[in-house]
C-alpha cells in the first residue's frame, strides 16, 4: 500500500472500483468512488494509485488549529480567560472606609474585585478590535486608540494584584 497517496490521487480498489481520494486521515483515505459512492478505506487496505497527486506537506496539526481558533474566540468574544490573581492577595479583602465616621465600612473579597479589573481590561480589548477593524476613518481610529492606551494607563495602579506581568496594563510608553 501506498502511503503517500495525496488528495485529488485516482484509485483503484478490488472491492469498490474507479474513485478519488478526497481527504487523508491519519489511519484512513477518504474515497469517492464511481460506481459505489464514499468510502472511508483504511491504510492497510491496498488502492492502485491510477493517477498519483502529490500529498500536500503544507499541512497543519489539529492542536495548531486548535490554538488558531483559541485565539480568535478570545479576541473577538467576551469571553475573558482566567487570569491568575497574585498568591499574596489569595483569600484576601479590600477595606473601603468612607470619609464620614458615622458610616459603616464596606468590605469586598479581592477575588471579586480582581476579577472585574479583568472584565474591563478584557472588554478595553474587544473594544480596541472592533475600533481596528471598524471602517472609521485611519485618523480616527489612532484619536480612539489613544483615549484606549490612556485607559489602560490609568488602570496601571492595579498591576500590583497579577500574579503575571504580561496579564498587566501597560499604558503609554516613555512620556
Amino acid at each position: 500500500m501506498e502511503e503517500n497517496i495525496g488528495i485529488g490521487s485516482r484509485v483503484q480498489h478490488e472491492k469498490y472500483g474507479k474513485g478519488v481520494v478526497i481527504n487523508v486521515r491519519s489511519n484512513a483515505y477518504l474515497v469517492t468512488f464511481i460506481d459505489t459512492g464514499y468510502k472511508e478505506v483504511p491504510l492497510t487496505e491496498p488502492l492502485e494509485i491510477l493517477d498519483e497527486m502529490a500529498p500536500d506537506t503544507d499541512m497543519i496539526s489539529s492542536w495548531e488549529v486548535e490554538q488558531t481558533l483559541k485565539k480568535l474566540l478570545q479576541r473577538w468574544s467576551d469571553v475573558s480567560e482566567v487570569v491568575p490573581l497574585g498568591d499574596k492577595w489569595k483569600n484576601g479583602k479590600m477595606v473601603l472606609y468612607p470619609g464620614n465616621a458615622g458610616l459603616a465600612p464596606k468590605e469586598i473579597p479581592i477575588d471579586q474585585f480582581f476579577n472585574k479589573i479583568v472584565m474591563v481590561r478584557d472588554r478595553l480589548r474587544v473594544l480596541e478590535q472592533r475600533v481596528n477593524s471598524s471602517n472609521l476613518e485611519n485618523e480616527e481610529k489612532v484619536n480612539i486608540q489613544q483615549y484606549i492606551t490612556r485607559i489602560y494607563g490609568s488602570l496601571t495602579t492595579f498591576n500590583v494584584l497579577f500574579k503575571f506581568k504580561e496579564d498587566q496594563f501597560v499604558g503609554e510608553k516613555g512620556a
